[in-house]
């Protein structure tokens, strides 16, 4: 059984950041992995309220790459710096994994877990304060679940879900988000809402990064686009990233790209949806 608190536990110590330090700095990271690479030479900087789509196939490296980002998984060369320092140590950083890689069955409440998003505050023996429990539900009013707060977390829809780990986000005061697939599975309304609470999150100049298999929602509601397969292969305005070579070196044989008055069509057997 996976175990729900390894996922979502916050970092003990808190790192300070350093005056205009990029949000993250990703210096020239690989990862092998079974003699092979699971990523290689990865290398880019994001600013403070930058949100970023970083698209490509199943087993690309978008979940490694975030895993490193928020220090769960160290690189085999190369390092990330959040603010000026190393990830680790960091409760600025939330890390939002896969729906599926939580034991939804875990007997803890909404409410319980918008309260661990507390934890790197005030430490792991000491109890919560008033304060801290009138943050939390102030942050599930943020996101509309002030209703839900004392519901199983097994009875969540997708979109409750994904609300709520937003809602622990900002308990945990995040200036770094790393979400992923978090609309996978969802309704077109339930999408709506998760993107005004991260309309919001850039009021904040949270940082967000989002891995997503739909291109055309990476295209219309994102900052900037990376495009990874093992390699970082371009990262940049849609216009930039959205040609031809860049995403046949990206999906190979898996998307057909073909160029259009429009602008590039891309269809083909892949599960990211649609032409743009």
């Amino acid at each position: 059984m996976k175990n729900f608190f390894s996922q979502f536990q916050g970092l003990k110590r808190r790192q300070p950041h350093e005056a205009d330090a990029p949000s993250i700095e990703v210096q020239h990271i690989s990862l092998r992995y079974n003699g092979g690479f699971a990523l290689k030479d990865i290398d880019f900087h994001l600013e403070p309220g930058n949100r970023i789509a970083v698209v490509g196939p199943n087993g690309a490296g978008k979940s490694t790459l975030f895993k490193i980002i928020a220090g769960v998984l160290p690189p085999t060369s190369g390092q990330v710096m959040v603010y000026g320092h190393g990830p680790r140590g960091h409760i600025c950083i939330a890390y939002v994994p896969q729906r599926s890689q939580v034991d939804w069955s875990f007997p803890v409440s909404v409410a319980d877990v918008v309260l661990m998003g507390r934890v790197g505050m005030i430490g792991y023996l000491r109890q919560p304060s008033g304060k801290d429990r009138e943050y939390v539900q102030q942050c599930l009013e943020v996101v509309g679940m002030q209703d839900l707060a004392d519901r199983q977390i097994s009875e969540l829809s997708g979109g409750q879900q994904q609300r709520m780990f937003i809602a622990r986000a900002l308990a945990q005061e995040a200036e770094l988000m790393l979400m992923d697939e978090p609309l996978t599975g969802l309704d077109i309304p339930s999408q709506e809402d998760i993107f005004t609470i991260l309309d919001e999150l850039r009021q904040r100049q949270v940082t967000v990064m989002v891995a997503t298999h739909d291109l055309n929602m990476a295209a219309e509601r994102f900052d900037q686009i990376m495009l990874l397969n093992t390699e970082l292969l371009a990262f940049g305005d849609t216009a930039d990233v959205y040609t031809i070579q860049n995403l046949k070196a990206t999906y190979g044989d898996h998307l057909r790209v073909v160029e259009t008055a429009g602008g590039v069509a891309m269809l083909g057997e892949t599960d990211c949806g649609g032409q743009h």
